[in-house]
């Protein structure tokens, strides 16, 4: 019998992402599941029934490789309108498979082996592994609690001959901030005449809160033109099981990201850009967001207001830090998986965010649920 081949893993230090490992432990235990980040309330009606509308229309074969146009050019003037900034639907908006594909795109065109990447941490768990598989060196920021604020000076220190890109996130998860518009000045005087790119996740963009206004990387002329704008439908429309995204980028960067993309997913379903491209017709659809979601933060910190839990409220994103470092000694981890088992509420320990697991005694808990999941996880979280 000839020897099974040996397997040279590129990515030895991935395993099961503790979304899946905490969502498991939550449906084990019939807990209620606030750790992976999606609504358990029902999408639109209306943008419900056009996709079947556009099915039974005949709109059920291959898309093109850069998305239906209809929508594209809905994405546009959504952009012209907001941003008050222009892309051509032609040649720099490019409709993916979800914001993870999207991400990975983005990263895939410009980074090279031995390219030097800028992540700030806690950082989403798809970045790392993008990179690496490109061949990428990791250099971190790490942003501490309870503000979780960049100091640019480090950032500014960081920066050497090989930083090929930065990755920004805002609103960010899972700390819940939101860049400024001081913010982009800072980040526009790091990479203005530099080889930097910067890959920017913006998929929160309409979930802002307190009257703040979401800053797009897109609105700052000298981050526009060196700047993928990831976003995402899913997160937007409470429908993440569909999985459509966006990018933006100028015409040559667009040029370098079709070209992975093409490979990677060809082309994302088509009766449900064709509904989305119909559905953006209408503002209302994504202006109430932030109020809608504002409403769900506020519902979420009054049932725990009286418990031992200490928190700051989240600037955007659908997500709340809690520090339960006055309930506990115990690691986030370890309390993560004790309140799933013993109090039925799953969470996502933070430390899980950061490449040497800080424990800074903070879990992070999803919010996008309906009112009453919401006070019953109050409740519980309040009997600590």
């Amino acid at each position: 019998m000839s020897p099974t081949p040996e397997i040279i893993s590129r990515l030895p230090n991935v395993g099961t992402t503790i979304f899946t490992i905490m969502s498991k432990l939550a449906a084990d235990h019939n807990a209620i599941n606030l750790s992976q980040g999606f609504p358990n309330f029902a999408a639109s009606p209306e943008l419900i029934e056009l996709v079947n509308r556009f099915m039974k229309e005949g709109y059920n074969q291959y898309a093109p490789m850069i998305g239906v146009m209809a929508l594209r050019e809905a994405i546009a003037q959504k952009v012209s309108t907001i941003y008050q900034t222009n892309y051509n639907p032609d040649t720099e908006i490019t409709i993916t498979s979800g914001a993870t594909e999207a991400l990975f795109a983005s990263i895939s065109a410009v980074v090279n082996a031995g390219d030097e990447v800028i992540v700030f941490e806690p950082a989403y768990d798809s970045y790392v592994p993008a990179i690496e598989l490109n061949g990428g060196i990791l250099v971190y920021v790490t942003l501490k609690p309870p503000y979780f604020k960049i100091d640019w000076q480090e950032v500014k220190s960081k920066i050497t001959g090989k930083t090929k890109l930065i990755i920004i996130n805002s609103p960010q998860n899972p700390a819940g901030t939101i860049l400024s518009k001081a913010d982009l000045f800072e980040l526009a005087g790091i990479v203005e005449n530099s080889n930097i790119f910067i890959v920017s996740d913006e998929v929160y963009e309409h979930i802002i809160f307190d009257g703040e206004k979401h800053h797009s990387l897109m609105s700052h002329p000298i981050l526009k033109e060196r700047s993928f704008i990831c976003s995402s439908f899913g997160k937007t429309f409470h429908v993440t099981g569909w999985k459509v995204g966006y990018v933006l980028a100028p015409k040559d960067l667009t040029t370098e990201f079709r070209k992975i993309h093409q490979y990677l997913t060809f082309c994302t379903i088509t009766p449900v850009q064709m509904a989305i491209a119909e559905f953006l017709k209408n503002p209302e659809n994504y202006t109430t967001l932030s109020g809608f979601y504002e409403n769900k933060r506020d519902k979420f910190l009054h049932m725990v207001q009286h418990s031992r839990f200490k928190f700051i409220p989240s600037h955007g994103s659908y997500f709340q830090n809690l520090s339960f470092a006055e309930i506990t000694h115990e690691n986030d981890y370890d309390f993560a998986v004790r309140l799933t088992r013993e109090i039925g509420i799953a969470s996502i320990p933070v430390s899980q965010f950061y490449h040497q697991n800080n424990d800074f005694k903070i879990l992070r808990f999803c919010f996008a649920k309906d009112d009453h999941t919401l006070e019953i996880a109050g409740e519980k979280l309040s009997k600590l």
